[in-house]
């Protein structure tokens, strides 16, 4: 056996090193959850620069020009992509333009393609890409009808993904947000509820929508969440991002909430958890991961994406800035803390009086060379109808603009 002295020593040591370990547990529990999960791999990123997509921007001039169609699509905002597994693109937009385009010249001799002032507007409509970057046709518009009158349906987000967990059969899945008639602010429609669409493959049929999370028992619209505006997917679980209409109300920036759902559960209203503020819970009491109310916060439509292992936020900026300058946050999870806003980079913009929002980050037709990111314009216009005499007389005015982002360690 050995002497006292050396199994004091021998004590020692051991107590020591559960000591070490025991505290190497706490200060790593004590680390906030995101620091943990980002590890060494989350690094700040932050806008570098951008660049015109032209090859986009000029397909879809060349598609929304093209006078030989006459119900198909020329002009849209609220712009949602999704690459389908047979390689072709599904472009998703909310109030669209059908019908015909003329000129240019326009009828005030006009260097613009124009359309008649009696074009059908549609609240939703649907776009194919083929494979080699071709738009190729309209599905019948509007894709998703009106559930009641005086209520529509703008789509916003989609994936793709299992019909159920483990199926080998895949489906795309569309968010979508429901609105009503409103008066002023709510010119664009009151925020009601957030639903999901199940369309078909390859055949892109709409199967079903269901409702997710009803919100008009919110008194006040300006604190109503609709959810879909971005999604993305991590292991099993895909987060779909939402916010709130403080905009609307002419609060300075809204809030962005998280939900997540375990892929290929969608369409289940009873699957969905949501971020509370500081657990994930079945009901849904929200809890904002980003937005002060003030100098941050986002704008109701945002874009986010994972960059290795950081998430980066897309929104038009707070203030006055927010109708011409994309701004970003960054976060080791998606449920934050968001690190922002950082620079700003000022959308180009056609001459008038117009606005840049909506910012949508687009993967999938992304390149080795950055980050395709769009953003849709429009008339400034209170009333609306000085917009749409504008946006009938140049018909470039309503179409989303493609960019090439470089992001930049920051």
């Amino acid at each position: 056996m050995p002497d006292d002295a050396t199994a004091r020593r021998r004590a020692g040591t051991g107590l020591g090193l559960v000591l070490a370990l025991v505290c190497a547990a706490v200060l790593l529990t004590a680390l906030p959850r995101h620091d943990r999960e980002g590890g060494g791999v989350c690094t700040p990123r932050t806008l570098g620069s951008w660049t015109a997509d032209t090859a986009l921007d000029t397909e879809f001039t060349r598609y929304g020009d093209d006078p030989s169609r006459t119900d198909d699509w020329t002009g849209g905002d609220g712009t949602h992509a999704v690459r389908l597994p047979d390689g072709r693109v599904l472009w998703l937009f909310s109030d669209t333009y059908l019908g015909q385009v003329h000129g240019p010249p326009n009828l005030l001799g006009e260097p613009y393609a124009w359309r008649d002032a009696s074009a059908p507007l549609v609240r939703n409509s649907a776009v194919v890409m083929s494979r080699a970057g071709r738009l190729e046709r309209t599905l019948t518009a509007p894709l998703f009808p009106d559930p009641a009158p005086g209520r529509w349906r703008w789509p916003v987000a989609a994936q793709v993904e299992p019909r159920s967990p483990g199926s080998s059969e895949q489906v795309v899945r569309v968010l979508l947000w429901t609105r009503t008639a409103g008066a002023f602010p709510w010119i664009y429609g009151v925020p009601a509820a957030t639903e999901v669409a199940t369309l078909s493959l390859p055949d892109l049929r709409v199967e079903s929508v269901v409702r997710i999370l009803d919100q008009q028992q919110v008194p006040d619209p300006s604190r109503r969440v609709l959810f879909g505006t971005t999604t993305t997917v991590d292991g099993t679980w895909t987060y779909v991002f939402g916010g709130d209409d403080a905009r609307a109300a002419s609060r300075p920036a809204s809030r962005a909430y998280l939900a997540r759902v375990e892929r290929g559960r969608l369409a289940e209203a009873t699957a969905w958890q949501y971020w509370n503020g500081s657990a994930w819970t079945s009901r849904p009491r929200l809890g904002a991961v980003l937005g002060d109310g003030r100098d941050t916060g986002v704008a109701s439509a945002f874009t986010v994406v994972r960059d290795r292992g950081t998430y980066v936020l897309f929104t038009m900026a707070a203030g006055a800035r927010g109708l011409t300058t994309v701004t970003s946050y960054w976060a080791c999870a998606p449920t934050g803390p968001w690190h922002g806003p950082g620079k700003g980079l000022p959308a180009p913009l056609p001459p008038g009086q117009v606005a840049a929002y909506n910012p949508q980050a687009h993967p999938e037709v992304s390149g080795h060379d950055g980050l395709v990111l769009s953003y849709d314009v429009n008339w400034l216009d209170a009333t609306g109808v000085a917009a749409q005499a504008n946006l009938s007389r140049n018909v470039s005015l309503y179409r989303p603009r493609f960019a090439v982002l470089r992001l930049s360690r920051g």
